[in-house]
Parts: C-alpha cells; structure tokens; sequence
C-alpha cells in the first residue's frame, strides 16, 4: 500500500505537468494588425495560445489611454497592439507570425480596412535576434506569395501598455452588438479574403 502511494505520489507531478504547461514554459509576443479588437479575436481562435490581450506599444508616451478626453486619443504615438501568451510546445513563434500575417493586409501603409491612421499600422515586435530572423523571413515571404511590396515593420520590443478592461475580449463579449456592428460595417473579413484569394 506505502509503494502505491509512493509511486502515485512521485507520477502525479509528472502527469500534471504533461497536462498543463508551467507559467514559466509560456511565451509572449506582440503584433500590431490595425483594431485590437479583431487581432486579439484571431489570435485566441489559434490552437496554442493561451491568452491575447489588448493595449499599446511603440511609443513614448506612458501609461497611454484610448481617449484623453472629448474623443481625442491618449495614446500619440503608440500602435494598438496585441500581446499574444502562447505554449511554444503548442504552436511555434513561426506560425504565429504567419497566422498574423494572413489576417491582415500587410501592403497597406495607412492603416488597416476602415481603420486608418498611425495608430492602426503594422508590426511585428520581436524581442530577440530569433524572433527578428523569423519575422524578417516571414515578411519576405509574404511579399514574395502576394507579388507586392509588404509595409508591415519588423520593430525591436517594446514596453507594452493593456488598455482598459472595457477594451478586452470585446469581441467575445459584444457589448449591444457594437463589435458585430463594427465588423461588418469595416468589412475586415471580406478584404482580408480579398487580398489572400488564391494563395
């Protein structure tokens, strides 16, 4: 009975750990795709990610809000950004990089769909030499499948700012329909099959 318990004991660690990675086996990563509403919904569909959360990155402004008052954005500067945990036992930092990039239009310049401006922008933030390889590569490839010059930015990390919790899930959630509203108005899905037909 004791070497039952003993044995139970010592494998019961183990098998939890195959079940459920260890918070120090995760990763994160940051991509900037236009609306952070709809990056992060894409990103919490990919086997492997564990969470996606929504907020600020590569400005100089700290602690940036979605407005500063009287519809005015608090964050100049900044790119709304996702920051993406993920288990790298689950799903590789290459193939998130390129599920990010074929849930954009990574030609356009001035934003993304019916968000434009400097805050809606494209990037990828890599944090180590590795990451800015695969990114880099990524990206070349990309150009070299849709035939055009792609603009999306390979940028060195960043400190990274969460919005508000109004901002998150927001897509799961749906408060009084305003995502669904939003989406079908910016038409991001059909333009995102428009620029990947056929490839």
């Amino acid at each position: 009975m004791k070497t039952r318990l003993l044995i139970a004991s010592i494998l019961a660690p183990l098998l939890l750990a195959g079940a459920a990675p260890a918070a120090g086996q995760m990763k994160t990563a940051v991509f900037a795709g236009g609306c952070f509403w709809s990056v992060e919904k894409f990103f919490e569909a990919k086997a492997g990610v564990a969470k996606a959360v929504s907020g600020f990155s590569g400005g100089t402004l700290k602690n940036p809000t979605y407005n500063k008052g009287f519809g005015q954005p608090g964050h100049d500067g900044h790119l709304e950004v996702v920051q993406v945990t993920y288990d790298p036992a689950k799903v590789s930092y290459a193939q998130l990089v390129d599920h990010f990039f074929r849930h954009i239009d990574p030609t356009d310049n001035r934003g993304q769909f019916c968000d434009l401006g400097p805050s809606y922008r494209t990037a990828v933030f890599v944090a180590n030499d590795e990451e800015r390889r695969i990114a880099e590569a990524t990206r070349g490839s990309i150009a070299r499948a849709l035939n055009a010059k792609v603009v999306t930015e390979v940028r060195g990390a960043a400190p990274f700012w969460p919005v508000g919790p109004e901002h998150q899930d927001f897509a799961k959630r749906d408060p009084n329909g305003r995502y669904t509203m939003y989406s079908r108005g910016c038409g991001r899905d059909a333009a995102i099959k428009a620029v990947w037909a056929g490839r």
